[in-house]
């Protein structure tokens, strides 16, 4: 049984991931742990716990970081609806979140079972940067960071150039990265292509049962958005992505290890990642560091989109 903590800024995309990770069986969920980004962190905790009992799970959900590290809280443009769920009225958990910090959590989990925590990162990484800048060294005792952020080889979503989870708090990034423990990032170039929900799909998910219509409900705003900004009637879900990326090897069709180097001076770079790809020689840059990340580059859409309908329908 792996054991996994999932740090999120709770919206549909998330609670997609949250579906598949408390419908597998081979899935232990130790705890959430709720961020700020796509939505304020008291609502983020909510969102988590509406997708677990959704899903029958009774993990618990703690409250984490309300802003980023060194910043004020960029005001966003939520894609996922104000309440980051489709503001459908599906967010009504029956439990609360926990009273400790989510800091506090990480570290006891990890310290209590060395060697064998995954952490799914799926908001910004604030939380996981406090928990380092706490206790390096029992975090250093993680397994694996899986992280959705970051563009991959493609273009950024908050600027041309940076993805919003990492455009949101670059600094708590640069930190994770440097942690010491092993990460793979699924960028959000990995959302293009058949992996996307299409409108058949969405169709299915509005008449399946009630988690399958939960998730249709918590995408709505989305597929709209995509709609109005793509003029597709589809919903990408970056972040499930991100966790079926760590749950299903099978899935990683190919990945390539890189010196990852985050950004964190003002200006319009900031927030981007750049990957120095372990193997190739840049000119100008002869020593770039030793590899830090893996970064997935090619996933099975076609697998994906089984495994989450298999789960909605569990």
């Amino acid at each position: 049984m792996r054991r996994f903590i999932i740090d999120t800024d709770t919206a549909s995309d998330d609670a997609a991931a949250i579906i598949l990770a408390a419908k597998n069986p081979d899935i232990r969920i130790e705890g959430a742990t709720a961020v700020a980004g796509n939505v304020e962190a008291e609502q983020a905790a909510l969102n988590a716990l509406a997708a677990l009992e959704a899903c029958g799970c009774d993990a618990p959900v703690y409250l984490g970081a309300r802003r980023p590290l060194f910043r004020p809280r960029t005001p966003t443009i939520s894609v996922h609806g104000r309440d980051g769920m489709g503001d459908k009225g599906i967010v009504h958990p029956q439990k609360s979140p926990g009273s400790r910090r989510a800091v506090e959590f990480i570290l006891d989990t990890v310290s209590r079972y060395p060697g064998e925590v995954e952490i799914a990162v799926l908001g910004p990484a604030t939380n996981i940067a406090l928990a380092i800048l706490t206790d390096r060294d029992t975090m250093k005792k993680a397994k694996h960071i899986w992280s959705m952020a970051t563009p991959g080889f493609g273009p950024g979503n908050a600027t041309p150039v940076a993805e919003f989870n990492v455009f949101l708090d670059a600094e708590a990034y640069a930190l994770m990265l440097g942690s010491g423990v092993p990460v793979t990032i699924a960028g959000f170039d990995l959302c293009e292509g058949e992996i996307k929900l299409d409108a058949a799909e969405l169709a299915r998910l509005e008449q399946g049962g009630p988690l399958a219509r939960f998730l249709y409900d918590a995408t709505s705003v989305l597929a709209r958005f995509n709609e109005r900004a793509r003029g597709e009637h589809v919903v990408d879900l970056p972040d499930a992505v991100a966790i079926a990326a760590a749950f299903w090897p099978e899935f990683v069709q190919e990945k390539v290890l890189c010196h990852c180097r985050c950004c964190t001076e003002n200006g319009p770079t900031y927030g981007q990642v750049i990957f120095y790809q372990d193997g190739r020689t840049y000119e100008a840059v002869p020593e770039v560091g030793d590899a830090n990340a893996e970064v997935i580059t090619q996933v099975d859409g076609r697998f994906f989109t089984q495994k989450l309908m298999q789960a909605l329908s569990v």
